[in-house]
Formats: structure tokens, C-alpha cells, sequence
């Protein structure tokens, strides 16, 4: 067990650079896939097209990341740091729910000076893919998919209709392709590139999707 985490981001400068944005992470049978649009705004200025939002945190741990660019690119690193001194400590890879929980607990004790909205996702030896959600304010909450950000208001029913436990690697990218073309065909804040991490036993393997391949998806 870990000790608990306090830190002091008060310091951190608010900034005025906002990730409105469609992010998500799906379990399959064989571990979990995370997908994000690319576009980060500054209100209604497009200040970068091609923004990764997928972030690694260590190993076969990742996270998606929603709400202010400069907030979770702060508590992402924190996160990273801490399961960093915690594998040198104990001499094993941290498991997602551990990072999840740290996540967590840097978001509730600082929920009145952040903008942090994170989904933390990864593949566990034991356990295989799991999925986390840290909404803004800090809760934490467990599920077998999870979608968030601007975009995602869209799409509730089109991924509740057609979600499904089990799904294979092909069906999983298509669904979150499918699922994401649509938060960016209807959210402004959202565009750009489809990027994808895509966890399983045998390692971590990159996707993207350009939008001549997916606005007809």
C-alpha cells in the first residue's frame, strides 16, 4: 500500500486552453482499447488539430484526458512520478487500479483547483483489461467502457445500443471509430485525427485514423 498523496498544485497557473473533446476506452476479450479525437480549442480558436491525448503512465497503463490541457497534463505527470518510485520500491509494475486510485485521490483533494476529467486504462497480468473514470471532482468509478468529454453527450445512445462484453479487437476498433466520428460530426470542440492504444498481453500497438477514413464510418 502507498502512503497517502498529498499534493499542492495551488500554484499551478490557471490556464485559459481547454481540451473540449471526445475521448473513450473499451474492454474486449483480449485486454482494452482507448480512442480520442485530436482537436484542443481555446475557446472557439482550434489552437492545435493533431493534440495526442493519450497519454502512458507506465507500461500497459494509459490515460485519456478531458477538461483543462494544462490540469491533466500536471496530474498525469504527478501520477507517473508516483507509480515511477512505487515499481523502484517494490520491484513490481503497478496494476491500472492502483494508478486509477492515485488519480483519484490527487483529483478529490484538489477538485476546487482543477479541471481534470481522466479515464485511466490498462491490462493487468491477472486480471486482463480494465477501464477506470475520474470525472471531474474526483470520484472513481470502475465499468466495463467508459466515454467522457465534450463529445460524448452525443453519443450515449448510440454506445449503450451497441456495446457488447467480449467484443474482438476488430469489432472493439470499429465501435470506438464509429462511436467517435459521430461525437465529432455533432461537437465543435471535437475533430482532428482519431488516435487509439490498443492493450493486450502481447504488448501496446498504435492506430490512427485520418478523417477521409472515418466520416463515413
Amino acid at each position: 500500500m502507498m502512503d497517502s498523496i498529498n499534493v499542492d498544485i495551488t500554484h499551478l497557473k490557471k490556464g485559459e486552453v481547454s481540451l473540449g473533446t471526445s475521448i473513450m476506452a473499451v474492454t474486449f476479450k483480449d485486454g482494452v482499447i482507448l480512442g480520442a479525437d485530436s482537436r484542443t480549442t481555446t475557446g472557439t480558436y482550434i489552437a492545435n488539430r493533431v493534440t495526442d491525448k493519450l497519454t502512458q503512465i507506465q507500461g500497459k497503463i494509459w490515460c485519456c484526458r478531458s477538461g483543462s490541457a494544462a490540469d491533466t497534463q500536471a496530474v498525469a505527470d504527478i501520477v507517473k512520478y508516483h507509480l515511477d518510485l512505487y515499481k523502484a520500491t517494490n520491484g513490481k509494475e503497478p496494476t491500472p487500479h492502483l494508478a486509477a486510485s492515485i488519480f483519484q485521490e490527487i483529483c478529490y483533494n484538489n477538485k476546487d483547483n482543477l479541471s481534470a476529467g481522466i479515464i485511466c486504462a490498462g491490462y493487468d497480468e491477472k486480471k486482463g483489461g480494465e477501464v477506470y473514470n475520474i470525472p471531474i471532482g474526483g470520484s472513481l468509478h470502475k465499468q466495463d467502457y467508459i466515454i467522457a468529454g465534450s463529445g460524448s453527450v452525443f453519443i450515449y445512445g448510440y454506445c449503450k445500443k451497441n456495446y457488447k462484453k467480449d467484443m474482438t479487437k476488430d469489432e472493439t476498433v470499429s465501435f470506438i471509430k464509429t462511436s467517435l466520428s459521430q461525437a465529432i460530426r455533432w461537437d465543435g470542440s471535437s475533430g482532428g485525427v482519431i488516435r487509439m492504444i490498443v492493450l493486450t498481453k502481447d504488448g501496446i500497438e498504435r492506430l490512427i485514423f485520418y478523417p477521409e477514413e472515418y466520416e463515413n464510418a
